[in-house]
Parts: structure tokens; sequence; C-alpha cells
């Protein structure tokens, strides 16, 4: 039995159901010819160093020469470490993440000297370079923003300095993501039927989300047991990577490592804040939740290992991965035929990397590389959570198309700010879709919880997560040691916070900021819960106003980072400064409740 549930070797998978990494590079000499052109190239640009000034000719043969070198290790990176993600046990491709790696640091510190020189240059001389060449002008943008953050930006000495560091800076994420990809191993468990299967990564969610109690608590025991057995390296790690990112807010003058994250998307901290303070507001209403679980759930005691089992019995929606792409397109036809085009491109020409295999990455990623298509990395299971995430992921990836399509490389990713708006845009579409399309009571029922568990992932947890990182990061630059204890210790009580004293608070659950990788990525979480409230205001509008909102939404898919995320999201009707959006959002959480408390009744 347990042979049956044995995960494939990913020589073994269907090429079809994996992505056309072969668009990037049709094999790895390939990858390695540019990777050499690369550093070939570095010298010449190096040559450009104190030169700057001259002339806008020559401003903008350095700049354009930056773009064809950075996309150029935009491909190299990708691919390296694409390949890696297909097996993370795999040495060659462990090799070539490294290099890409080493190659991303060499070429930050040779490009170093550019943003201190760009400094030096006075206005005046910067609108004569603009008069004397047109071609400039498609920098303005790139060069005022540079100026925007005059005061964080050191000299060019100092520059080289740090992006020399910077390989050294990330060790505390590769070290992680080698533990949790590729060496840490879960117990087996018996399933539903009795059959032994092995937890993992991909198989865990699928398990808490069983009807059977015994299955939820013993997959929730048995990863948290195993994470609790590496607790204090674990820590260290942690501790290690929230100091790297003290250090550089410090080096750069910022007051604090969050106003360092949020700088480069001209984010004000406020908005971080405005978050929490907004998420605490409504506390109640997740506390109304976890009761409402409770009862349905017919418990004496909740316990967190419940909060992801089916309150609706009898509805069991299996759902193959070829139906799951035709509900998502079903799901966003609000978006208009373009929209249509494009996802239909993803599905067909293999942009989706979709089953788990042997050492796969876990989770589920969209990424990619100018001049390509973009990629999409699942683990997909036959579960409605997946299909969500099918349109979250295609989400990101049609984004970024628009905006590689649209924009100059320069300008053509967006900023993390807006980088989870597209992707629960098409949640908020898909489930309405859905909700729309069922007259039956049970079902809809079913995916009412569902969409209120969004709210509770998205919008609480992350929200919860975001405060994690905040607390942690503030000790650190107190001078306060971050130890497995004290980091259990703060986590435990934002669980007792968010989810009430309606639930049992699982010791267990206290190693969970152990598990996850974006904590490793500092400051990002928050996003989540940001783009998702802007999400549900947009995924609104586009149902209300039709074809008007669908053409602000397609500009804003397209605008890249040719703008301020803030300024994007205004362009597509949704004003981030305030805390509007997510109490708009936490106002349909608090409707959704209603009508499940309604439907269950019945």
């Amino acid at each position: 039995m347990a042979e049956k549930k044995s995960l494939p070797k990913r020589s073994e998978v269907d090429v079809r159901y994996t992505w056309a990494i072969e668009d990037l590079y049709v094999s790895d000499e390939q990858w390695q010819k540019e990777y050499e052109k690369i550093k070939e190239m570095l010298p010449k640009a190096a040559e450009y160093q104190g030169r700057l000034s001259k002339s806008g000719d020559l401003l903008l043969s350095f700049l354009q020469l930056c773009d064809q070198i950075n996309q150029m290790m935009e491909r190299v990176y990708v691919y390296a470490n694409q390949k890696y993600h297909e097996d993370t046990g795999n040495s060659t491709y462990q090799d070539l993440s490294n290099k890409a790696g080493s190659l991303f640091v060499q070429v930050n510190s040779t490009l170093s000297f550019a943003t201190p020189e760009l400094l030096k240059i006075p206005e005046d001389m910067l609108a004569q370079f603009y008069h004397d060449n047109e071609e400039l002008k498609q920098y303005d943008f790139y060069l005022k923003d540079i100026l925007r953050r005059k005061a964080h930006i050191l000299s060019g000495e100092m520059e080289e300095l740090l992006a020399d560091v910077g390989e050294i800076a990330e060790a505390p994420d590769n070290i992680f993501s080698m533990f949790n990809n590729a060496d840490i191993k879960f117990p087996e468990i018996r399933n539903e039927e009795g059959e032994m299967v092995r937890i993992t990564h991909g198989r865990y969610g699928q398990l808490l989300e069983s009807e059977d109690r015994r299955v939820r608590r013993e997959a929730f025991e048995g990863v948290y047991s195993t994470y609790y057995s590496f607790r204090n390296t674990l820590a260290a790690s942690f501790s290690a990577n929230v100091k790297q990112e003290a250090f550089f807010a410090k080096a750069r003058k910022y007051s604090s490592t969050l106003e360092k994250a949020l700088s480069d998307s001209n984010v004000p901290v406020e908005v971080y804040t405005n978050l929490i303070d907004a998420v605490h507001e409504n506390m109640h209403l997740m506390h109304r939740y976890v009761a409402l679980r409770k009862k349905l759930l017919g418990v004496d005691e909740l316990h967190m290992y419940d909060l992801y089992a089916p309150l609706v019995q009898d509805v069991k929606m299996d759902i193959p991965y070829e139906e799951a792409k035709n509900i998502v397109a079903k799901g966003l036809e609000a978006l208009g035929e373009d929209y249509q085009r494009v996802l239909q491109e993803g599905y067909n020409h293999r942009w989706i990397d979709v089953y788990e295999n042997e050492n796969k990455r876990s989770g589920a990623y969209s990424w990619g590389a100018y001049g390509t298509h973009p990629y999409v990395l699942l683990n997909y299971n036959d579960t409605l959570n997946n299909v969500f995430t099918l349109a979250h992921e295609m989400g990101h990836a049609i984004h970024s198309y628009y905006s590689d399509k649209e924009q100059p490389y320069i300008y053509a990713g967006y900023k993390i700010f807006v980088a989870e708006v597209a992707s629960t845009c098409n949640e908020a579409l898909l489930i309405d879709y859905l909700l729309k399309n069922t007259n039956d009571k049970k079902e809809k029922a079913y995916l009412i919880n569902h969409f209120l568990e969004k709210f509770k992932g998205t919008l609480y947890r992350q929200t919860m997560f975001a405060e994690f990182e905040m607390i942690t990061h503030r000790m650190v630059e107190e001078g306060q040691s971050l130890t497995a204890d004290t980091l259990c210790k703060i986590y435990h009580d934002l669980n007792v916070a968010y989810f009430g004293d309606g639930i049992v608070i699982d010791p267990e659950i206290d190693m969970e900021w152990a598990r996850i990788p974006h904590f490793y990525n500092a400051f990002y979480v928050y996003q989540y819960a940001t783009g998702y409230s802007a999400a549900i205001a947009l995924s609104r509008r586009i149902q209300k106003e039709g074809e008007a909102a669908v053409k602000d939404y397609i500009r804003f898919l397209s605008g890249g980072s040719s703008n301020y995320p803030i300024e994007l999201l205004k362009m597509a009707g949704v004003d981030m400064n305030t805390k509007e959006p997510v109490n708009q959002a936490l106002s349909l959480f608090a409707e959704l409740l209603d009508q499940l408390e309604e439907l269950m009744k019945e």
C-alpha cells in the first residue's frame, strides 16, 4: 500500500504536465554559454565607471548595456533555479543554482558604482541629456526613483562592499531552503483507508482537510514534532536572517528593517501598520468564525488541526486537473476575451509544472524571465483548494505576461506590493462564479466556507505572520536575541490573540514559524493581505461595471513598475493609503458568515 502512494521520480512524470523549460534554454550547454557571456560582458560595463556624467549618449549606452546584462542574468538565474526546483536533490542543478547565485552577486557588485554616480549628476545636466537624446527619456522614472532614495545610497566603494556581502547574506535562506525541501523527512501515518502514506509538504494540506479527525491530528503532530526536533537549528537560521536584514537597514540609514523593505516600492510604513490595526479592530469576526466552526463540527474542544476540516458533510469535490482548467477559465470570463486568450495560451503551451514528484520544491509560485513566457509551479492534488491555487498562480503569470508585453525591460517587473492583487482577484471572481452556478444548498455552504477559509488564511493569517515579523525584527533592532523558546512564545501569543479562547491553541502550533519560507523574504507576507483587500475591491468593480472596469484593470496589469504601486492601484480604483479596502473586505467576511449561519440552520 505504501508503495502505491510513493511519489514518482522526475524522470517518470508525463512531459505534458511539466513546464516547457526548454523555452528558456534547450540545454544546459546553452545555459553555460550565456552564463559565460555575462561574465565576459562585465568588464565592458566596468569601463563606464567614472564616465556616466560625460554625455547623454554615454549614459544611455550604459543603461542599455545594463538592461542586456540583467535580462540575460534573469534567464540564467531562473533556469538554474527552476531546474533545481524540479528535483532539489539533483546535485547538477544544486551546482547551477549556486553558480547563478554567485554570478548574480558578481553582476550587482560590478554595476554597483552606477547608482552613486547617477546621484551626482545635477538635475539641470540630466534635463540637458534628455534634450540631447530623446531615447534616454525612457529611463526618466527609473532615474527619478533613484534620486528619491538618495539618502540611502552609499559611496561607490561602500555599494560595492554591500553587493559583495550579498552572497553571504543569502546563506540563511539557502540553508533553510535546502533543509526544508531536500533534507527534512516527515513520518508515515495511516490515511482514511488505512493505507500508510508519508507526510510531504504537498500532501500536508490535503491531510488537514481530511474528514477523519485522527488523520488530521496525526498529520499535524507528525509535521510539527519533526520541526520541533530541529527547533534550535531553525531558530538560529531564522535569527541569522533577521540579523542580516537589520544590518543592511542600518548600513543604508533606514530607521528600521520595515522601512527599508517598504522603501523599494515607495509604500509608507503606515500602510503596514494600518493593516494590522484594521485586522485587530475586526478580530471579533475571526473569533465568531471559530465559534461557528466548533459548533458545526460538533466537537467539545476545537483544536488547531480542526481549522481546515470540512464543515459541510456529504459534499466531496474531487476535481482532476483537466477539469480544474475548464472551471478556472469559466470563472474568469468576466475579464474578457483577451485575458481568456492568454489563459489558454498558458494551458496549451506548457507554462505549468503540475504534479508533485520526489524532491520537487514544495508549494506553488509563478516565475519567469523577460523575453519568454511566465512559468507556474504547482503540486496539484484533486482538491478545490488546488483549483484556486491554479487560478491564483495564473493570475500572477498573466500579470507578468501583460507587463512584459507592454513595458520595456527596465519597467517590466512589477513590485511585490501589487504582486498578489491579480492572483487574488482571480480567486474572488472564481468563487463568485461557483456560488452563482450552484443551487445545491450544501454545495453553496461548502463554497462559502471555502471563501471564508481564504479570508482566514489570507487576511487574518498573513496579517498574523506580518505582525510576527514586525515583532521579531524590532526585537533584533533593539538588541534582543531570538531563541527557539522566544520565537515559540511570540507565535503562541499571536495565535491566542487571532483565534480567541474558543479553540485550544495546541503547543505544536508554536513551531509553525519554522516552516514558513516567506519569512526569509522579510516583510513580504503582508502583501497577501493588502493584495487580497485590493483584489476584493477590484473584483466587485469588474462585476458591477463590466468592460470599463476590465479596461482599467488590464491597464493596471500592463503597468509593471512604470509607476509606484500605490499609484497603479489608484488607476484601477483602489486607494491603499487608507484602511478602507481592508475594512471593505472584512465587511464581506461578515456578510459571508451571516450567509453560512443561515444556510446551516436549514
